[in-house]
């Protein structure tokens, strides 16, 4: 076990932005950057032993900080996923928000917590390397109430698990909603479509959105469904399904509603992509995961020049449900002044001969 600390570069602001890179004897590591909590690299082995980069994202600071970098492998907050009208209530007084997706808000703002320059420790913790990192947002940022401690702490275990631990304490009743957004390619980034990786959700229903991709209110049985991914299913001959839902997005950015308790770390979902035989399972304490194919996705360069394009990666966002704030029907994302937000994901690679053998 290893950490490994190093300057990564300096923001337009001028300020210092240090890579974190874990390792493990087998020479299997992750890269987190200071900067938005990014998950910059993450090299695990296929079924013959050969390491690659399972994440996309680019490899320089001057690009993560692109007014159109899609969040790639940030941590996004204070609210993960979309807010209606950028508003909501606390005890009937109306909190609005900055609305960076037309008049909707997304991802926690203009900036969000993908954009700052993060705190950092790094220590070699019981289960493997691992680093923490800090930030105090202020009352009012992005139009949130409270001041709001976060820690976010990244593990990278012998086994291949990359544990999320993320935790946040508020002065004030305000909603915390924290995930990660990477998009990953199980044939390494960069080597192209996604369409034949195959994935399994552990979820009995979803909630259908609107036009805008905001949740209706409702949640509806995933049985008899384009959305049934409760056994293993190609993704591409999923998003090639003529279900109206799927063609107005131009493929999958829908929230699934976790089977089991919330708050119990449970498994959510389960990856595999038959050419190289790596597996990804998704194990999380919160009620959602948000299913996301790339759809909006503009080609541009990524890491080591490679092109990316359109659905050459997926998103797993365990999360509340989008909207929450808004909708009482749906668990509740408010935290009240002194409660401790917690909620731990976890990403657990390996190699497999077939679906069935992933679980």
């Amino acid at each position: 076990m290893s950490v490994v600390e190093k300057l990564f570069g300096q923001t337009r602001d001028g300020l210092d932005v240090f890579s974190y890179s874990l390792y493990q004897a087998d020479g299997s590591f992750c890269t987190i950057l200071s900067y938005g909590c990014i998950l910059q690299r993450l090299l695990v082995p296929d079924r013959t032993g050969m390491m690659q980069d399972v994440v996309m994202g680019y490899d320089t600071l001057a690009e993560y900080e692109q007014r159109d970098n899609p969040y790639h492998g940030a941590l996004v907050g204070r609210f993960a996923n979309r807010i209606e009208n950028a508003s909501f209530e606390i005890d009937n007084k109306r909190i609005q928000l900055s609305a960076n997706n037309g008049i909707h808000h997304i991802h926690g703002g203009f900036k969000g917590f993908s954009r700052i320059v993060w705190q950092a420790d790094a220590f070699e913790s019981a289960e493997g390397s691992s680093v923490r990192f800090y930030y105090l947002s202020p009352d009012g940022e992005e139009g949130y109430p409270g001041n709001l401690d976060v820690q976010a702490t990244y593990t990278w275990t012998a086994d291949h698990r990359l544990i999320l631990a993320y935790e946040a304490v508020s002065d004030q009743k305000t909603v915390v909603n924290l995930t990660n957004h990477s998009y990953f390619n199980l044939n390494g980034q960069g080597s192209g479509s996604i369409f034949n990786h195959l994935i399994k959700l552990d979820a009995d229903g979803y909630t259908p959105i609107d036009d805008q991709c905001i949740p209706t209110g409702s949640i509806v049985s995933v049985d008899g469904t384009a959305f049934d991914f409760r056994e293993f299913k190609r993704i591409g001959e999923a998003i090639e399904a003529k279900d109206p839902m799927i063609a107005s997005v131009g493929g999958y950015d829908h929230n699934f509603v976790v089977r089991g308790p919330s708050n119990a770390l449970r498994a959510c979902a389960s990856v595999f992509e038959p050419k190289s035989g790596r597996s990804m399972q998704v194990m999380t304490t919160k009620p959602g995961v948000q299913f996301y194919t790339a759809n909006s996705f503009k080609p541009c360069r990524g890491k080591e020049g490679v092109q990316y394009e359109r659905q050459n990666g997926f998103c797993l966002e365990t999360q509340h449900f989008p909207n929450s704030p808004r909708m009482a029907q749906f668990p509740s994302p408010f935290v009240e002044p002194g409660e401790t937000y917690r909620h731990i994901t976890v990403y657990k690679f390996g190699v497999a001969s077939g679906p069935v053998a992933v679980l």
